[in-house]
């Protein structure tokens, strides 16, 4: 069966599903962080284009990490392709994974199916980075494009981009935000507001347990 058909047969599930809440428990800032903006994205969305700038500079502005899950709509031509592409970035750097979704959100309107390939290799030139003839020889990026649009089901998504202010809160962990333009900074300013201090990272306890062992 085809990614394209996989796809295709969530999106079904998908609506016929919508009629509930979803389930948003999984959401959560990143370790080491408090609050975060997590967005789910089609890198061929033109309303997905536009948003992201000021997604992107409300997290900068902020100091809150910006987590993205692929979620390509099957109703697009080469946004699945593309962020299997994103996901081979991703395992170089998720610097460069980031960067080429913005790439694609800026070079939105002259992509198509048969240029992808061309833009990508482009772009990894621009980046000094490789891009091999095969890029996911054995599937694992498309599977972990695919386990976001999974993630992206169990949470409700209906549309892309579709955005929360997540944070580690009990009272108020997760909070959509409809309206980017005149919702997304008051609603980091409010979940900061509840947040507790960040969970230390894998690192930090660590280096905790090792100073304990000392003594």
């Amino acid at each position: 069966m085809s990614s394209r058909l996989i796809l295709a047969l969530c999106a079904l599930i998908l609506l016929a599903t919508s009629s509930y809440a979803g389930d948003t428990s999984s959401l959560k800032p990143p370790p080491g962080a408090n609050v975060a903006i997590v967005e789910f994205i089609d890198l061929q969305c033109p309303d997905c284009a536009a948003k992201n700038p000021l997604v992107k500079e409300a997290a900068k502005t902020y100091n809150v990490p910006l987590v993205r899950h692929d979620f390509p709509l099957p109703k697009h031509t080469w946004s699945f392709e593309a962020a299997v592409i994103a996901k081979y970035f991703d395992s170089k750097s998720k610097t460069l994974g980031s960067a080429w979704r913005d790439y694609c959100f800026e070079n939105q309107p002259a992509i198509t199916p048969e240029s992808l390939r061309g833009r990508a290799e482009k772009f990894a030139a621009q980046n000094s980075a490789a891009l091999p003839f095969v890029v996911d020889p054995d599937g694992k990026f498309a599977n972990e494009v695919k386990a976001d649009f999974a993630l992206g089901q169990q949470v409700g998504i209906e549309h892309t981009p579709t955005i929360y202010v997540v944070s580690n809160s009990a009272s108020k962990p997760v909070v959509e935000v409809t309206d980017p333009a005149q919702q997304l900074y008051s609603t980091i300013d409010q979940m900061k507001s509840v947040a507790g201090p960040p969970a230390a990272t894998p690192t930090a306890k660590k280096s905790v347990s090792r100073k304990m062992a000392k003594k």
